[in-house]
């Protein structure tokens, strides 16, 4: 028997009531637990002066719970550490949770102990891990049943992990209508996109006390704008949008969800039977993503449009080479950058 010393300290053995220095040891293990064979690794503690291996309690409740884990494994479904983890990203006590679930009151705490879950607890148990909206949907169901400082700790953790999950999502819906458009250098101004700088150029149009009534369709013109120049000056864009020529003038591919992206500061604004998109940022903020170099082409961008009016910025760009030469809806490429207006 291959046997694994932790450690080793000077206390009462409870095998042979005697004081001496006592081994703790890690021993591969294999038994059957509901007709399948699981291996973990055990703890006991041995006593050189009966050559004997036992466990003391605390060993005893930490080894069920390892062979429990392994079976867990071994059938697919959440370790009592994995069920753990899911109260703690949401912050919930194991009773409130419970009650979440219209489970018996001490339903989670047997499974993060001693007892292993069915697989319709576990399924449920999943869904919560994956679906912070579901947990929403519960709490506001079981709010009554909740003390008020609970609740909203509860909904604060949920949200922000909704909020999270919101954006990967958004995310990868906007990356994945790019996918065919880095065959063509000149369709995002040869360069890869990055929702991180799509955000910051947002963000620093809209922190700019020289940019007036910033709405969505002057947005979209100030952003192409700013990409058109940098790959004039540069040989490259600044985010790797790619832009369609639409009656507006240009905008990006996706800029319905850009618009959702998690720190765009977009206020929707009621404006008679319609809806007006405002982007505007008050307290001072960094840009990270954002080189000096990009802020330049933005500062330039922003001191020549940044006071035109919807109206002034659409018909400004419409004179633009890119834009008469392009037909309509049809991607606009970077190559007519080098007759920008600006």
């Amino acid at each position: 028997m291959e046997m694994k010393i932790l450690k080793s300290e000077k206390r009462l053995c409870t095998c042979c009531m005697e004081e001496h220095g006592v081994k703790t040891v890690q021993i591969k293990e294999r038994t059957t637990f509901k007709n399948r064979v699981v291996s973990y690794v055990a703890s006991y503690s041995y006593c050189d002066v009966a050559d004997e291996l036992y466990m003391e309690e605390v060993q005893m409740q930490e080894n069920d719970v390892k062979m429990k884990d392994a079976y867990r494994k071994a059938e697919g479904i959440l370790t009592s550490a994995e069920i753990s983890s899911i109260r703690d990203k949401y912050g919930i006590t194991q009773g409130d949770l419970c009650s979440l679930l219209g489970w018996g009151a001490k339903t989670i705490t047997r499974y993060e102990s001693h007892q292993v879950q069915d697989k319709a607890h576990d399924t449920i148990l999943k869904k919560l891990d994956r679906d912070p909206e579901w947990f929403i949907a519960l709490l506001k169901d079981a709010r009554d049943n909740l003390t008020q400082e609970a609740y909203h700790k509860y909904l604060d953790a949920a949200t922000e992990l909704y909020e999270a999950d919101k954006d990967l999502y958004l995310r990868r819906a906007i990356e994945a209508n790019y996918a065919g458009f880095s065959r063509n250098r000149f369709y995002q101004g040869n360069i890869e996109l990055s929702l991180d700088r799509v955000v910051d150029v947002i963000r620093y149009f809209s922190a700019s006390s020289k940019v007036t009534c910033l709405y969505k369709v002057k947005l979209m013109k100030l952003m192409w704008y700013a990409d058109a120049l940098s790959y004039k000056e540069r040989g490259m864009a600044i985010t790797g949008l790619a832009y369609q020529a639409l009656p507006m003038g240009a905008v990006p591919v996706g800029h319905n969800v850009i618009v959702e992206l998690k720190d765009v500061p977009c206020e929707e604004e009621d404006v008679g039977e319609n809806v007006a998109y405002h982007f505007s940022l008050q307290k001072a903020v960094d840009f990270p993503s954002l080189s000096m170099e990009d802020k330049a082409v933005l500062d330039i961008v922003i001191e020549k449009l940044g006071k035109m009016t919807k109206d002034e910025i659409v018909s400004f760009m419409h004179k633009e080479q890119a834009y008469i030469s392009t037909a309509p809806r049809d991607i606009i490429s970077f190559q007519y950058a080098k007759n920008l207006q600006i």
